[in-house]
């Protein structure tokens, strides 16, 4: 085929056509920069490999090394699940090469990740945002008429929040 016609649009002529034919050129080539020839595998992985496992891992890239056939399929799986994954590690390869139609996987390698993924795991790491402490009107009337000269009405309320939150941490 040639290089122009896989570049142009699909033709409606007055008919439907599935969203699937406009971006399916981008879909394939954003998959074969990491490895997958077969976009099957990313887009039926449940079916390839079973919901048990598709639950708990999922396939990252296709890496081959110039030593003949049989690449290194990557699968992302959460910690605790990558003794179970790397335990049926035959049993993936063995669909997954029946999907590809011939020995295209020679290993299976795990990378291990949190469940919710790398920004959610950092979330939970942070602490807790403070809580406001409760603040006395007393405290806020002293700060409001140290602040009553301010010429600026946004920089005179501005100053007065900052001396509320200093004389509450300090009533001294």
């Amino acid at each position: 085929m040639p290089k122009r016609a896989q570049q142009r649009i699909p033709q409606t002529r007055g008919r439907f056509v599935r969203a699937g034919d406009f971006i399916s050129k981008s879909i394939r080539s954003a998959g074969e920069k990491r490895g997958f020839a077969q976009s099957r595998l990313l887009t039926q992985w449940t079916e390839i490999c079973g919901p048990e496992l598709a639950a708990i891992a999922l396939p990252v890239r296709v890496s081959y090394s110039g030593q003949g056939l049989g690449g290194t399929l990557v699968l992302s799986c959460e910690g605790a699940r990558a003794p179970e994954v790397q335990m049926q590690a035959d049993v993936i390869r063995t669909r997954v090469n029946a999907c590809y139609g011939y020995n295209a996987i020679r290993r299976i390698s795990l990378t291990q990740t949190d469940s919710a993924g790398f920004a959610e795991a950092q979330k939970r790491l942070a602490p807790p945002p403070a809580q406001p402490e409760p603040v006395v009107p007393e405290v806020s009337k002293v700060a409001a008429r140290q602040t009553a000269d301010v010429a600026s009405e946004e920089l005179r309320l501005a100053l007065g929040r900052l001396g509320t939150n200093i004389l509450s941490r300090n009533p001294d």
